[in-house]
């Protein structure tokens, strides 16, 4: 069941905040085990004097307020999907392995990105076999290059990472499509939320983390979790900030992810890993509610970093936005609920 409310009125200073944040965030590549540049962004865009740590996994922890008061912590992760460079042929050809879940066929003959050593390198991707969508594994990329030695002159080595060139794109006053907004308009709503709360007057311990390799089995997640549990710093209750996978698409079971895009943000008050807690989502709701919060709560697919809390005991409730054509090169949101989402966390965090 989706719960909506009526969206509220937006000043433009408030969509060009959230287009110019999420804007930064989209034009840096951060593949799965490669999201280094993503947190180095990230770090830049924390307001001044904020203090942040860095995990072994590489994991980017902020936290404010009274330390171990109730903490509450919110959970975005800074990995896309891509490919992971496994093999430079003697041709010049490389061989990749994908990262992450999504059909093939959209990266195929078009342009790449190869991170290596000495900055981007760009290439082209070839189509492989003629082979069903299901068995095909990964794509060959052509740099020009006619020998493994050219490859290597240019940084380029086993290991980088490889990504399709992207750019946000403005569709109309409030929509916008780019690749990679999984999760990236997670991470600025979070960085939009820490610009406007003042940790003097927060009650309880808040925890912002932007963690890695999401989209390859919540490692970043599970990682940050074990360690916080040796360390006696569990937070009480964890909000994982995703999408809503697939909304308002006209393939999509209407039974799904039914939140339309523009509508505000989502409670995944159910997916493939988590089941929120009724009376959490009706509280949130309410609080949303008085706050003038445009909010709904739904089912949809997928799992989320906070999922990797609960075996620890801590209560899970993950926010997200309507997001259309995920794991695509046109994935498709509205700023607006961009906002809301930035607001909701904002409420949450000051609660």
């Amino acid at each position: 069941m989706v719960i909506a409310l009526a969206l509220w009125a937006l000043s433009d200073a408030r969509l060009e905040e959230a287009h110019e944040t999420l804007r930064a965030l989209v034009e840096v590549t951060g593949v799965t085990t490669r999201e280094g540049p993503v947190r180095e962004r990230l770090i830049e865009m924390l307001p001044a004097g904020m203090r942040h740590e860095v995990d072994e996994k590489g994991n980017l922890l902020v936290r404010l307020g009274p330390e171990g008061r109730e903490p509450v912590m919110f959970v975005a992760h800074m990995d896309e999907t891509g490919f992971t460079l496994t093999e430079i042929r003697d041709d010049g050809l490389l061989r990749t392995e994908r990262q992450g879940g999504f059909y093939l066929h959209p990266f195929e003959d078009a342009p790449a990105l190869v991170h290596g050593s000495k900055g981007p390198v760009p290439g082209i991707t070839r189509r492989g076999p003629a082979v069903p969508e299901e068995r095909r594994r990964s794509v060959l990329v052509d740099l020009g290059c006619a020998s493994r030695a050219e490859v290597e002159a240019l940084g380029v080595s086993i290991g980088d990472g490889i990504g399709i060139p992207k750019r946000l794109v403005r569709l109309s006053e409030t929509r916008i499509t780019a690749r990679s907004l999984d999760d990236r308009v997670g991470c600025a709503a979070q960085v939009m939320a820490l610009r406007r709360l003042d940790p003097s007057k927060l009650r309880r311990e808040v925890a912002f983390a932007f963690v890695v390799e999401e989209e390859t089995g919540l490692k970043g997640a599970a990682a940050l979790a074990e360690r916080l549990s040796k360390e006696g710093r569990l937070p009480k209750r964890v909000h994982a900030v995703d999408t809503f996978v697939s909304a308002d698409s006209p393939l999509e079971d209407s039974e799904i992810a039914q939140a339309r895009l523009g509508e505000g943000a989502v409670i995944r008050a159910i997916d493939n890993t988590t089941k929120a807690p009724l009376a959490e989502v009706d509280r949130i709701l309410a609080l949303a509610k008085a706050k003038g919060i445009p909010l709904s709560a739904g089912e949809t697919r997928g799992g989320n970093d906070g999922s990797k809390f609960e075996a620890f005991g801590v209560v899970n409730v993950p926010l997200a936005w309507p997001l259309r054509c995920s794991h695509s090169p046109v994935e498709t949101m509205d700023l607006r609920d961009l906002v809301a989402l930035a607001d909701l966390i904002q409420a949450l965090a000051e609660e």
